[in-house]
């Protein structure tokens, strides 16, 4: 295999020794790790890759925990297209007792950086839309790779502490949320065993560097994607009574859509309906035929995610007639089942048993129960609709003296799928290696 120079500079970091079991307090070892995880840290930022596009980053990951001792598989996952994934599956077998699956995910945004931090990334290219695009980890998932690299040094390096196998997943795609049905497509389970248990963590700014946060039950909403596409009867911009206008259908139904959620759900149970991209026309003159919106849809309940749906349905076809369009020209809306994820449930006797071990090992005053929020994740496909636990804590990422200073003039610090999304490397990283550790460890008791 051909390694990018920069690649295999970071691999040789990652090439540290792991320390003796016994001799190293979990603290000191991770105080020992801790620079070479930066470095990797910085390079992943550096270099971000978008969906479906994970190689190179899989390719550090899955050589830094064959350098750990975890028998590596990588390439895991197929997409409904059959083009297979970058997942990666390490596997770290320690004799009898259960199986723990942890979890990172691998990809970036589509996001022109704009942090002005000395690794910023100004790696561009193309969408899958075609349109030129920035890419950046704006959403912390090189924060998240690298804590599971350093929690695989550290669960290798503590082995007579815990019994049991464990299961690393480097998960491709989250931000699209098709990678964790990838990696189940491709025969996870069968291939490497069924987990026992399932954690995993993500970085926030809703905390500062050093604390984390946690959720009982429902946390993270479901995420339903949808395309709608309006047809008219294109025409000269001097004529526009000979033709349908779809970009004036698409304005009016884009209006009228925000009623599903303000005057058809139940304000009891939280929804919200996006209109994320419009496409339409090629020219200021020519009316198009068509007109293309992608809309995102987040609930936590089924009903209400039905009631999006059915509201969108309804209301295209109510814009159809309404332009007196014939029935071949008819709006239509098309649920996009692969790239949509259930409602991320923390099981609560999991969480229990995870925010207990967290509390003893960092205190009170660091670990604080949380809200849920209405952004999505795709980690609780691995569950098997809730056959198996899961459980998913918040990662504090924020400087904290800029959180503080933040705080006190009534603000939030920029935030996940922002241009100036800043996690501060050092203490987020130690903390969440330190955190997976303890937890990992707790789990995997004969």
């Amino acid at each position: 295999m051909t390694i990018h120079r920069s690649l295999a500079h970071v691999c040789a970091l990652c090439a540290i020794a792991v320390l003796p079991a016994c001799a190293q307090d979990l603290n000191t070892l991770v105080q020992k790790e801790s620079p070479s995880l930066v470095v990797t840290y910085k390079d992943l930022h550096t270099h971000p890759e978008l969906s479906h596009h994970e190689e190179r980053t899989s390719a550090i990951l899955a050589q830094a925990l064959r350098e750990a001792g975890y028998t590596v598989t990588d390439h895991v996952g197929i997409y409904p297209d059959g083009s297979h994934a970058f997942g990666v599956v390490g596997i770290l077998k320690n004799g009898p007792g259960p199986t723990l699956l942890i979890r990172g995910d691998m990809d970036a945004l589509p996001i022109v950086e704009e942090t002005g931090l000395p690794y910023a990334s100004h790696v561009m290219t193309k969408a899958a839309s075609g349109q030129e695009t920035g890419v950046m980890h704006a959403c912390g998932h090189d924060v998240h790779v690298t804590v599971l690299i350093g929690t695989a040094r550290a669960m290798a390096a503590t082995k007579s502490h815990w019994h049991g196998t464990l299961m690393l997943i480097g998960q491709p795609s989250e931000e699209t949320i098709d990678g964790a049905k990838a990696m189940l497509a491709d025969h996870l389970y069968a291939r490497f065993g069924t987990p026992d248990k399932i954690i995993g963590l993500h970085d926030t700014n809703q905390l500062p560097a050093g604390k984390i946060g946690y959720v009982f039950g429902p946390t993270l909403a479901s995420s339903t994607s949808i395309d709608v596409l309006i047809h008219g009867i294109g025409g000269h911009g001097s004529a526009p009574q000979l033709g349908r206008d779809p970009i004036t259908l698409a304005a009016l139904y884009i209006t009228q859509i925000q009623t599903i959620v303000s005057r058809e759900e139940d304000p009891q149970d939280p929804s919200v309906l996006t209109v994320g991209t419009i496409h339409g026309g090629t020219k200021r003159n020519i009316i198009p035929d068509e007109v293309k919106l992608e809309l995102t849809t987040r609930s936590f309940t089924d009903k209400s995610r039905q009631t999006i749906i059915d509201g969108l349905k309804q209301m295209a076809a109510g814009l159809t007639l309404s332009a007196n369009l014939p029935p071949e020209k008819a709006a239509t809306v098309t649920v996009l089942e692969n790239e949509s994820t259930p409602v991320m449930f923390n099981d609560p006797a999991l969480m229990k048993s995870v925010s207990t071990t967290l509390i003893k090992t960092f205190g009170a005053d660091r670990v604080v129960e949380q809200q849920k929020i209405m952004g999505s994740e795709d980690v609780g496909v691995f569950g098997l609709d809730r056959k198996i636990p899961v459980a998913f804590f918040w990662l504090g990422a924020m400087d904290p003296a800029k959180f503080a200073a933040a705080q006190a003039a009534g603000k939030s610090l920029p935030g996940p799928h922002t241009s100036h999304f800043e996690p501060l490397p050092q203490p987020t990283i130690e903390t969440g290696v330190e955190a997976m550790t303890t937890v990992a460890t707790s789990l995997l008791q004969p």
